[in-house]
């Protein structure tokens, strides 16, 4: 058996059934598209600004033969309550999960006498092109990956390896613009709320998700919340693709009961509270008055007053002020 095919069969007798490899190049072609987004003023505080580190990978391992990119699939059941929370968030902490995979492809990569390392999400690595050139999916109008077998509802996750697994691009960057899959599909323009993504442009900086992570937020981005407490995902849930996704096997990513609570409870939040449960989540990072923040803001979304949520944080007793106008 070739070493590729070792790899990927690793990778299936663990439950990760998309998985794609590509070689490890500098992807020149990239430059031009992250100088335009830097002077568009696309970019955010949450990218690499240096675009040598994102087109690159050799700064994290100099002899890097091969990046091999996995799709985790994260819907996992039906127990899903529309309460402001992003599908992706109501599990456990996708970085966790992931790694615990990745770090077990490593060790396997390690026996077969190679170097391995992992990523998840904070890196400077390009994650939906590489998935998208080693075949794992392709990117939609929403500019997400999405995979022929679990849609868009997956997260990313790679390997930068020393051995040469002797796999190429599957795909081009010229491809992407076209949306082939897509067709003539755009469900998802007329979905986002914010007009984020259009027929004209991406734009990452007024996304709904993007949003309800910042800390600092306007009046009129206040205006702009649909009842999010954290990400969005009007962009995915009429998308074709989705429709007849199936579930991953994944149970660590079963859906968490304390998840599908009402934005009250939320909103009420002690320390005590966040620490047990929400800090254990994908959105947990953000920290507790976030989130507090936001479930707040969808309370009075919903015409309540929320003037009783007023207490010892200045930060929250801030935004309900801007809220009651008091």
């Amino acid at each position: 058996m070739m070493m590729k095919e070792k790899v990927i069969s690793f990778c299936n007798s663990i439950g990760l059934d998309t998985v794609g490899v590509i070689p490890c190049r500098v992807f020149d072609e990239l430059r031009d598209f992250y100088k335009e987004r830097q002077e568009k003023n696309l970019q955010n505080e949450f990218e690499e600004n240096e675009i040598e580190k994102r087109i690159n990978p050799a700064h994290y391992m100099e002899d890097g033969k091969s990046i091999i990119s996995i799709a985790f699939p994260y819907v996992y059941d039906e127990e899903e309550e529309a309460n402001g929370f992003s599908i992706y968030t109501k599990r456990m902490d996708y970085h966790r999960v992931v790694h615990g995979y990745l770090d077990q492809v490593c060790e396997y990569i390690r026996s077969l006498g190679g170097k391995a390392e992992a990523f998840v999400d904070s890196n400077t690595l390009p994650e939906r092109y590489i998935a998208y050139l080693a075949g794992v999916g392709f990117i939609g109008r929403n500019n997400m990956i999405i995979t022929k077998q679990y849609g868009s509802y997956v997260f990313l996750g790679e390997i930068i390896t020393n051995l040469d697994l002797g796999a190429e691009d599957k795909r081009s960057f010229q491809e992407i613009s076209l949306h082939k899959e897509c067709g003539e599909c755009s469900i998802c323009y007329g979905e986002c709320p914010t007009k984020s993504i259009n027929a004209n442009r991406k734009n990452p900086n007024i996304c709904l998700s993007y949003l309800t992570q910042k800390k600092e937020i306007t009046d009129q981005e206040i205006g702009l919340l649909k009842g999010n407490v954290f990400g969005c995902d009007f962009c995915q849930l009429k998308c074709p693709y989705n429709e007849k996704a199936k579930k991953g096997s994944l149970l660590e990513f079963a859906t968490l009961s304390y998840m599908n609570e009402d934005a009250a409870v939320y909103a009420r939040m002690d320390n005590k509270y966040f620490k047990k449960n929400m800090s254990k989540t994908s959105c947990g990072w953000r920290g507790k008055n976030v989130l507090r923040r936001n479930a707040i803001l969808t309370l009075h979304k919903r015409g309540e007053d929320v003037s009783s949520y007023i207490g010892d944080s200045e930060y929250i007793n801030g935004y309900i002020r801007r809220l009651t106008k008091e």
